[in-house]
């Protein structure tokens, strides 16, 4: 199943929405659970987590933290 990115949302805290597009699927992945982690504790600071960028299929920061597709669709869950 290809992923399809719509939007990350920058402004609602440590929020993502991404599309699927095998029937336009919208999701929605929360971020903050993650913070705890060594690699993710940085971007508790706003203006790192809104560094966030797509890589493929995935989510990327600058300090190299990353969340892979499979954690992306297992932890996010069916959006209006």
């Amino acid at each position: 199943m290809e992923v399809i990115w719509i939007e990350i949302h920058r402004e609602e805290l440590f929020a993502a929405w991404y599309a699927y597009n095998n029937d336009e699927e919208k999701r929605y992945f929360d971020v903050k659970p993650y913070l705890s982690f060594k690699p993710f504790e940085k971007l508790k600071d706003v203006n790192k987590f809104k560094n966030v960028k797509i890589d493929g299929l995935s989510i990327k920061w600058e300090n190299r933290a990353d969340i892979c597709p499979d954690e992306l669709y297992n932890n996010s869950y069916k959006s209006n």
